[in-house]
Order: structure tokens, then sequence, then C-alpha cells
């Protein structure tokens, strides 16, 4: 196996944690996210470490595209790339002062729309073209903004997002997954974790909209390749069953929220991840059920892959919907107080 490949992850974390130590001073004095009734946090605490996550993804993806025997022909990735800066820009300036919900959501759509229109794969081949990229543009804006709705609590998108990128980036190495994807799948893995160490509970850091905005728009690519390797036992199913506790958690909420009349584009404290704090669990419990169930789904999506049957299929779509199911039933829950 070449070299190459395995210096990804950790070039990618290594230059995310220098860029946070670097960027940390000036996110301190005027990226501050002060507590409100909607936070977790209890102290003021600096925000903006997602640009560190992104940039140190850009930056190794491009440097080691070449080692890896990939070739940056057509508009595919350029055009992520600038899309996921955009996003980060918005992002960034969100975070120190509120845009409107109707800009930020109109970019969000040019973001994705220009990702869609370029990526390479088709979905649903017997669906019309312009009626699936219509769909795959709504799920994508949807998807960006899930992501950032998701990203409410210490180590929270760390466990959602690790362990699909593990499976993405390992199903690469295994020559099941185009090397384009990989590759960034890769950089924003290493990215990650060289942020984890600073939102481990109780963070000292946020990601921040400058992260998570991109890291959903970056996935949500991910997502599409591998939907796109050849129908539901291609790569359809594994697509789905990835992401789906933060997908069921936050469209269950939304829709919930619908059905009441709240205001769907205010910050608040009900996705089930939040109950479950109110109900007793701990942020590391929490974190750690959710990472626990994320890695059993990529073991469902391996399985997808590795016995492509119909039956096969249906019984880990079935099976993840059941896990995801008890997951957002315990947190919704109250733990019985101890004696």
């Amino acid at each position: 196996m070449a070299l190459a490949p395995l210096l990804i992850v950790p070039l990618a974390a290594l230059l995310s944690a220098g860029l946070i130590l670097l960027l940390k001073p000036l996110l301190q004095r005027y990226a501050l996210a002060r507590p409100s009734a909607r936070s977790s946090h209890r102290v003021p605490t600096p925000q903006g470490g997602g640009i560190a996550i992104i940039a140190a993804a850009l930056l190794t993806a491009a440097v080691l595209a070449a080692p890896t025997g990939i070739a940056i022909e057509g508009v595919e990735l350029p055009v992520l790339a600038l899309s996921v800066i955009v996003l980060a820009v918005i992002g960034a300036v969100d975070d120190i002062r509120p845009l409107p919900a109707s800009l930020r959501l109109v970019i969000q759509a040019g973001a994705v729309a220009a990702v869609v229109l370029t990526a390479e794969g088709r979905l649903l081949p017997d669906v019309p073209l312009g009626l699936e990229r219509a769909f795959a543009i709504l799920a994508g804006l949807w998807f960006v903004n899930l992501v950032n709705f998701m990203d409410g609590l210490d180590w929270m998108t760390l466990a959602e997002f690790v362990p699909p990128l593990v499976f993405l980036f390992a199903l690469g190495l295994a020559g099941r997954y185009a090397p384009e994807p990989t590759l960034v799948a890769g950089a924003l893995l290493g990215g990650l974790l060289g942020f984890a160490p600073f939102n481990r509970p109780v963070a000292r850091l946020f990601m921040g909209d400058v992260g998570s905005l991109p890291v959903g728009l970056i996935v949500a690519w991910l997502l599409f390749r591998l939907a796109g390797q050849g129908g539901l036992e291609g790569g359809l199913a594994a697509a789905l069953i990835l992401p789906l506790y933060p997908l069921a958690d936050a469209t269950l909420t939304l829709l919930w929220r619908l059905r009441r009349g709240d205001p769907v584009w205010q910050a608040h404290r009900s996705h089930y991840y939040q109950v479950a704090t109110v109900n007793g669990f701990s942020v590391p419990s929490v974190v750690g059920s959710v990472f626990a169930v994320q890695a059993a789904l990529a073991v469902l999506a391996g399985a997808t892959l590795l016995w492509p049957s119909r039956a096969v299929t249906l019984a880990c779509l079935v099976l993840a919907a059941g896990l995801v199911g008890w997951l957002l039933r315990r947190f919704a829950t109250p733990r019985a107080s101890s004696a």
C-alpha cells in the first residue's frame, strides 16, 4: 500500500490542532459564545474552531491529491472546495454577527446546488435527472442545516461523523470507494480529530457555524458519491444508514416543532440529545451513546456492501431504524434518580 494515503488523516489532524493553537487567542477575543437560555454551556467559550478543521481538510486534500494519484480534472472538486469556503465565510460572519435566516438559506442553497449539479453519479437512474437533482439539492440543504442544528453539545459532531468518515476512508483504502471522496473523507476525518482535544467535555472551544455548515456540505457530498455507486444494494442503502442518528433526531424534532407551531428558524433545546441532558444523562454518556450507535450503523452499512442482496439490505435498514429509534426513546425517557 502506498504511504501517501496513510498520511492523510495524521497530517490533517496535526494541521488542524496547530491552527487551533495559533487562532485561539483571536477567537477568544473576537468570537466568544456567551451562555443563553438555549445554550448547553455555562461560561463564555470561544467558537470558530471550524476554521481550523476546514482549512486543514482543504489544505491536506490539495497537498496530497497528486501523491495519492488524483489528478484534479473537471470542476467537481474545485466547485466543492469553493462552495465549502463560501459556507465557511458565511458561518464565520454569522458566528460574530447573526445574519438574517433568509440570506443564510439563499447562500446555502446556492452552494448546495453548485455541488449537486457538478457531482458525478446518479442516485435514482430511473427517475428523470432534473427531478433527481432537485430532490438532491433539497436533501443537501436540509443536511447542511441539520448538521448545524446537531452541533449543540461538546463532542457531538465528532460522535456523529467520525464513525462514518472512518468507514468511508477505510472503504476507499480497500478500493470500494472512488479516490476523490476517499481523499476528502480522510482529510475531514483528520481535521475533526485535531479539533477533538479542544472540544472534549467541558469544551474549551466550539466549532461554530464556520465549521458545522461546511462539514455538513462535505459529508453530504461524500454520501451522494457513495449513493451514486449503483442502486439500493450498490451504495444508496449504506448512504442512508451512515448518518441515520443525526438525520432522525433533527428531522423528527423539526416535524414536532412544526406540529406545535414553533418558529423552526429560531434556536432551541428540544433535540433528543439535548432533552437527554435534561433527563439526567451526562454529556459523556450522550455523546458516547451516539458514537456507539453511529459505529454500529457503519457496520450495518458495510454489511449492505459486502453482501449486496435485497434481503440483507432490507434487514440492515430495519435494524438501523430500530437501533436509532431505541436510542431516541432512551434519550426522551427521564432517568430514574437514585435514592
